[in-house]
């Protein structure tokens, strides 16, 4: 078995392993409310539905978003019903500042925990009702970073509360510095293992 060879590819999973590591937290986005389907970003509120679009006109212009947002300054969350009860009911729209430590896996359960959520809060309208079937909001971030979305609906018959959260970041995110020395160190390595082989390889063919 050639060592310098099987070290190679030792190096070169890892740096696959690490180069899909974000494609696996973007997989694991698609829960907390807001799903992909048909191209489409759907909210799910208990047993309603509404298509989900994000906008950031200033930077991006009609661009929609399902999830993250790639800027702060002025955002606008639209919920467009596809369930005909909601124009009947009150809907609330509330960001908080994501303080669950959990990120992308927030659910329901881990933000009641947090008690009170006025402290956390950054934007919060009201339950409203809205008979056009389009609910719309603003909010301008003035900070980046992980924020959690959560919407209310009522029953149209009796008292029941229903809720989707959907966590969410505004802002590019700054890459870690760790993470950019690791894979600099890995090439690095992947490199030298290279050359070494080489050199290997040529000693080999000038004793036979």
């Amino acid at each position: 078995m050639n060592h310098p060879i099987a070290r190679i590819r030792i190096v070169g999973l890892a740096l696959g392993a690490l180069a899909g590591l974000p494609l696996v937290s973007m997989n694991a986005s698609a829960g907390g409310g807001v799903i992909l389907q048909n191209d489409a970003c759907i909210m799910t509120i208990g047993f309603y539905t509404a298509h989900f679009t994000a906008y950031q006109p200033q930077t991006s212009g009609n661009e929609e978003f399902c999830e993250d947002l790639p800027a702060t300054g002025e955002s606008i969350f639209v919920l467009d019903y596809l369930h005909s009860s909601l124009k009947e009911v009150p809907v609330s729209f509330r960001i908080i500042r994501d303080a669950t430590g959990l990120g992308r896996f927030a659910k329901w359960a881990d933000i009641q925990k947090l008690g009170d959520l006025d402290s956390y809060t950054v934007f919060f309208q009201s339950p409203r009702v809205e008979p056009s079937a389009s609910y719309r909001v603003t909010h301008t971030f003035e900070q980046k970073g992980d924020y959690i979305g959560i919407v209310t609906a009522g029953h149209p018959g009796n008292d029941s509360i229903y809720v989707a959260v959907f966590p969410f970041r505004a802002g590019k995110a700054d890459f870690p510095i760790a993470v950019a020395v690791f894979i600099v160190a890995l090439l690095i390595v992947a490199g030298f293992l290279v050359r070494m082989s080489r050199i290997g390889k040529n000693s080999a063919e000038s004793v036979s």
